[in-house]
């Protein structure tokens, strides 16, 4: 059993590095002693022994490093195998699970503020065609990143430390995340949550289309999207749950993570902050300025004072901005008695 070998190996005082050893290729015709000598010398590999020519003329040199190095946290000996090697004749590369990891690091991490940071801009100018408005994509755009990131330090502080995933899962602090993991999670997340912040942002702008006023439109937008957003919320984290009753280690953190960035986003962030910020804001929620609608090729917004809605007002038409602290302006008077044309209680 793969547990019980490891045991015995590390109780004859092997180490765990023998589960990842690294292949250092070498080419044909050269001293592949001296390779094996090199790399035996760097801090942290155990052994370097040279295997037989193959049949292709290449001349393995396999490295086994003191520990396993299948996370960002151990494989910083590939690292120095490669820096010590690189430069002997016949050096071809280094292989195996650590080398896999290091260069998936280089290729996706050190790219990644990048790719972050195209996708936050896409995202941003769709909504803001889709919103017209500058202040509400941006803050969608920078609530989403917050949601992602208080879930990954839901997931250090869970996993990684430990904290709960023993007493939950039966098992122990992993000490590090998979290294595809991360990504596969932001992925995820952010459309997910975004597509909350969308069905929630576009209702209350169609309420303040229809009656010009902020606090109306967070009320009933937030009101009629928020039964949807919360049942959706629900099943995907029900779903995220039954996930992580798999087997595998890793699909477990993918799940949790899922499910509590769900959950988290749907109630904290959608149903308190969004609505906050957007009361906060007031009037320059909805600003587009006419030069950027018609690079976009959408209706301008231009700022405009709130206005005040009645109780009584079914929000059919959108009322004139009014001036005082207390009533619906001429626009919706009938008379000078107050009365208002659409049927709507008086506004005295």
């Amino acid at each position: 059993m793969p547990h019980d070998t490891l045991a015995a190996l590390r109780t004859g005082g092997v180490g765990d590095g023998v589960l990842t050893p690294m292949p250092l290729l070498v080419r044909s015709g050269t001293d592949a002693t001296a390779v094996a000598a090199a790399a035996g010398r760097v801090e942290g590999v155990r052994m370097a022994v040279v295997a037989p020519v193959s049949r292709t003329g290449v001349t393995e040199v396999v490295v086994v490093p003191g520990h396993e190095t299948v996370d960002n946290t151990s494989v910083a000996v590939v690292s120095a195998v490669r820096d010590a090697t690189r430069d002997l004749p016949g050096y071809i590369g280094v292989a195996g699970r650590g080398a896999v990891v290091l260069d998936y690091q280089r290729a996706v991490f050190d790219n990644f503020p990048y790719v972050l940071g195209l996708i936050a801009l896409v995202t941003f100018v769709l909504l803001v065609r889709t919103f017209r408005s500058l202040l509400l994509p941006l803050k969608a755009v920078l609530l989403n990143l917050v949601s992602v990131a208080a879930v990954f330090g839901l997931v250090t502080w869970f996993w990684q430390d430990g904290h709960g995933s023993g007493a939950l899962f039966g098992i122990a602090a992993t000490g590090a995340l998979t290294f595809w993991l991360p990504v596969l999670i932001f992925a995820f997340l952010f459309g997910l949550s975004m597509d909350y912040e969308v069905f929630i942002l576009a209702r209350m702008r169609e309420e303040y289309d229809r009656t010009g006023s902020t606090s109306y439109a967070v009320e009933h937008g937030l009101g009629r999207t928020g039964r949807l957003v919360t049942s959706a919320a629900l099943i995907l984290f029900f779903a995220f749950a039954a996930l992580a009753a798999a087997p595998g280690t890793d699909i477990k953190v993918l799940a949790t993570a899922l499910g509590a960035g769900i959950l988290l986003d749907a109630t904290v962030v959608r149903a308190l902050l969004v609505p906050a910020m957007v009361s906060l804001f007031g009037k320059y929620n909805w600003w587009l300025p006419a030069g950027i609608a018609r690079l976009l090729r959408v209706e301008p917004s231009p700022l405009t004072p709130d206005t005040i809605v009645s109780d009584g007002h079914d929000a059919g038409s959108r009322p004139s901005a009014d001036s005082s602290a207390g009533a619906l302006t001429d626009a919706f008077s009938g008379d000078a008695r107050g009365e208002i044309r659409d049927g709507s209680t008086p506004v005295r």
